[in-house]
């Protein structure tokens, strides 16, 4: 899963589905867990960003917790590795 891009969410969330929506249009599906249906996934999202709100993303060591796609755009414009890797 290291390779793969994680997006973690809570269904019902309007900036969960705005990140969601956002991938699709670049072309890219991440994995999808939903924290409020599977404690698992809620224990790696707090354990690899400290705090518990979505949306929060994950990839080869790259994390974006409770982000607007914006703050994403931001993020991401910091690691051009990652955005190259990702194809964004």
């Amino acid at each position: 899963m290291e390779n793969t891009p994680v997006l973690y969410i809570k269904t019902g969330c309007p900036w969960c589905d705005d990140a969601l929506s956002f991938f699709h249009s670049c072309g890219l599906a991440p994995l999808v867990q939903d924290v409020l249906k599977d404690p698992a996934a809620m224990a790696r999202m707090k354990a690899i960003s400290g705090q518990d709100k979505c949306p929060t993303f994950e990839y080869d060591g790259f994390v974006v917790a409770d982000f607007s796609v914006q703050e994403f755009l931001a993020a991401i414009a910091q690691a051009p590795h990652i955005r190259q890797a990702l194809s964004l």
